[in-house]
């Protein structure tokens, strides 16, 4: 975590203060008083705006450099927000507890850890709950606008609907736009969005 702890320092947001474009456009699909986790939030900008939706939200995430901007954010904008430090690699993700889990540009897992976190996350939902995921396509890499560097990290079409074939697939779009996300993610971007409901 030494990376992202280094990567998180400094008063500015690496990824920006405003929500996952993605996520926002979801907000239709999002109740007061359902429950949220926020995976790998790292600095609270899509927990936070998931809580100013009346959601409760578990932020978790590996950096605690991170997480003290989270609540640094959250209490900004008057929301409450439950920071967890967590390594994903080894968390016993709770059992059917969340309505709603947001995974937003997760890539830093190659496809063990990711196989396990998809899992984790399914198991974290509800039934009937819904997962919202969004990621960078391997075209991404010619962009260099953010992401891994490494092709296995990436998602396409065929793979996510593999992973969450056990799943109802709401949305899958495949599709290039300009991103801004503070100075993470910015400029042209190859992107996949995912909303996936889990069997009730």
């Amino acid at each position: 975590m030494s990376f992202w702890d280094e990567r998180y320092q400094g008063e500015t947001y690496l990824f920006g203060e405003a929500p996952n474009a993605f996520l926002a456009r979801q907000a239709h699909r999002l109740a007061p008083g359902q429950s949220a986790l926020a995976v790998a939030d790292g600095e609270g900008r899509n927990g936070v705006w998931l809580a100013q939706q009346g959601l409760s939200v578990l932020s978790a995430d590996g950096s605690a450099v991170a997480q003290v901007k989270a609540a640094r954010l959250a209490q900004a904008r008057g929301v409450s927000l439950e920071l967890q430090h967590v390594d994903l690699a080894s968390w016993d993700w709770p059992k059917a507890k969340f309505d709603i889990v947001a995974a937003i540009f997760i890539q830093f897992a190659g496809p063990d850890l990711r196989s396990q976190m998809f899992d984790g996350m399914k198991r974290a939902l509800k039934p009937g709950g819904l997962v919202l995921l969004e990621g960078y396509r391997p075209e991404q890499i010619a962009y260099g606008t953010g992401g891994p560097r490494t092709p296995e990290n990436l998602y396409t079409e065929e793979m996510l609907r593999t992973a969450f074939a056990d799943f109802e697939i709401v949305d899958l779009a495949a599709y290039d736009a300009v991103i801004e996300e503070g100075a993470g993610h910015s400029g042209p971007s190859a992107l996949i969005d995912l909303v996936a409901r889990k069997p009730g």
